[in-house]
């Protein structure tokens, strides 16, 4: 590491000095070496404040130089605002980082990232489908971001992973502490193959405080924010008013509106929100933007897979039996509408006269819209409905 780097390290550990305390100091000093050397005259001409003038008057570096022996032992690539490779996306953020330590390889610009938020205690059906947006993003080319926290964080990150895709984890922690302590093995994937970033240096402890400030990182890192499952005072919106004033696309996932953590999500649509049912639904307003990186992803095969598990092997030929191509076709497995709600019930009996767009399924039923599609979500989850080309769903 050169002295450039050992003075950005010194400049970031300075006490009580924001990160546009520090931007504005950048400005009227130029650089983090220029403010290493200015004396208390220069500070004082400068009009800093007691306070600020004693923090940068602290020139003892044995901090920052054991800060920077740890990064080169745990193989910790730090990344200063002025760096060629600092993120373009994030650098544009007036509350941007000013340092940041990397652990793992950052992926190209060249396809959309999509943060993935929601809520640590989700139930089952969000967790699935967490995990289906994060592997449906990877296979239409996009990034998935997130904080690699319990429930909804965690699963959107596996699901890209098994798809082969690139997770970028922005952490309220050092690089080299696992938070959660049980994803161990995620976050060595995710280091792998993408790459686990943070504004604090190794060793730092995860703090409640760390975590609403580094959401502003996730959503400017990204394309657009996605709010899977989310309470009304839910710190996923936390990372989607970020995304507003970021001016990055927001969109969430609708839900039962008598679901406490849907309540979040169904606010963000109220508010102008765009609603998400895949990863393609994230993805293809980028189309353009990104040429050539971008593709629709149709399930093809997934429903491939659907057909082979939900009907019977088709037994060998014996002796004197028809082959199987002159055999009937197995028919669709029967139903169990015990295990459905009232609601999903009638949009299944308006389904079975046909595949539909979920607007003629909205006039079919007199359901309301925000409740016809997060039903449909859940029947997909079930494996009840499944989306064909052209947005139609059937059973």
């Amino acid at each position: 590491m050169d002295d450039n780097t050992l003075y950005w390290v010194w400049l970031t550990q300075r006490p009580r000095i924001g990160v546009k305390g520090l931007r504005q100091l950048l400005r009227s000093f130029g650089s983090p070496a220029e403010l290493y050397a200015a004396d208390a005259e220069t500070l004082s001409r400068a009009g800093l404040s007691p306070a600020l003038q004693r923090a940068l008057l602290d020139k003892e570096l044995s901090p920052a130089r054991a800060v920077l022996e740890r990064c080169a032992q745990e193989g910790i690539r730090l990344l200063s605002a002025r760096d060629p490779g600092y993120p373009s996306r994030l650098s544009l953020a007036e509350e941007a980082p000013l340092l940041l330590y990397c652990r793992g390889k950052l992926p190209r610009e060249d396809r959309p990232g999509i943060a993935l938020v929601g809520a640590r205690k989700a139930d089952g059906t969000g967790l699935a489908l967490a995990r289906r947006l994060g592997r449906e993003i990877a296979l239409c080319g996009g990034l998935v971001i997130t904080g690699l926290a319990r429930g909804i964080d965690s699963q959107s990150a596996l699901g890209a992973l098994e798809a082969g895709g690139i997770v970028v984890g922005v952490l309220g922690c050092g690089p080299d502490v696992v938070y959660p302590p049980e994803n161990r093995e995620l976050f060595d994937r995710v280091a792998e193959t993408g790459c686990l970033i943070s504004e604090y240096p190794p060793g730092t402890a995860p703090n409640a405080r760390h975590f609403p400030v580094r959401n502003r990182i996730i959503s400017a890192l990204s394309d657009g924010v996605a709010v899977i499952r989310a309470a009304e005072q839910s710190g996923s919106l936390i990372t989607a008013r970020w995304a507003v004033l970021q001016g990055r696309d927001v969109y969430a996932v609708p839900g039962a509106p008598d679901d406490p953590l849907s309540r979040g999500c169904n606010a963000l649509l109220r508010e102008g929100a765009y609603a998400a049912e895949s990863g393609w639904d994230l993805l293809r307003r980028y189309e353009f933007r990104y040429p050539g990186a971008v593709r629709m992803y149709t399930e093809k095969h997934e429903a491939q897979n659907e057909d082979e598990t939900l009907s019977p092997p088709s037994p060998a030929p014996g002796k004197g039996e028809a082959s199987p191509k002159a055999a009937e076709a197995p028919s669709r497995r029967e139903l169990d509408f015990s295990a459905l709600s009232p609601i999903q019930r009638q949009i299944v009996e308006a389904l079975a006269q046909g595949p539909m767009q979920a607007d003629a399924l909205i006039d079919k039923t007199g359901l309301p819209a925000a409740q016809v599609l997060s039903q449909l979500t859940l029947l997909q989850i079930k494996r009840v409905v499944i989306q064909k080309p052209g947005k139609l769903y059937e059973l």
